[in-house]
């Protein structure tokens, strides 16, 4: 059986990994991107302003991830949503789509006990490098 091949792409334009986890881990053309916190890459703390910018600044660390591997929004299929409190799905909602437009990637979202660091919101995604090309269902 042929060996299937793993990259770990890696960007500093993204929080540092300070766990033991990558930022992603591509197998063949599917990529994995760890969740990511509203935590601004510079300073590693979270960025202020609530729920709202938090969930900005943890699509564009994923973004920032995704350029790592030549891939942009639209490469995204899933998406899992992790809040601190389903009441900001709503408002969570309107800054997702600031970043993806149309062919919305599947998403879950979820409401947990407590995320990373005190975050309101994690962002997780699995994207697929190369051209995609939508079909007629």
């Amino acid at each position: 059986m042929a060996a299937i091949n793993r990259k770990i792409p890696y960007t500093s334009k993204a929080p540092i990994r300070r766990g033991i986890y990558s930022q992603a881990v591509v197998v063949d053309r599917t990529m994995y991107i760890s969740g990511q916190l509203g935590m601004d890459p510079v300073s590693g703390q979270l960025v202020t302003g609530g729920v709202l910018a938090e969930a900005k600044q943890a699509l564009i660390n994923m973004g920032e991830i995704l350029k790592s591997a030549g891939c942009d929004y639209s490469s995204v299929v899933k998406t899992t949503v992790l809040l601190a409190d389903m009441n900001d799905f709503n408002g969570v909602n309107e800054v997702y789509k600031q970043f993806f437009h149309n062919n919305f990637p599947a998403r879950a979202a979820f409401q947990v006990a407590a995320l990373p660091r005190g975050g309101r919101v994690e962002i997780e995604g699995v994207a697929v490098l190369g051209p995609i090309q939508d079909a007629s269902s």
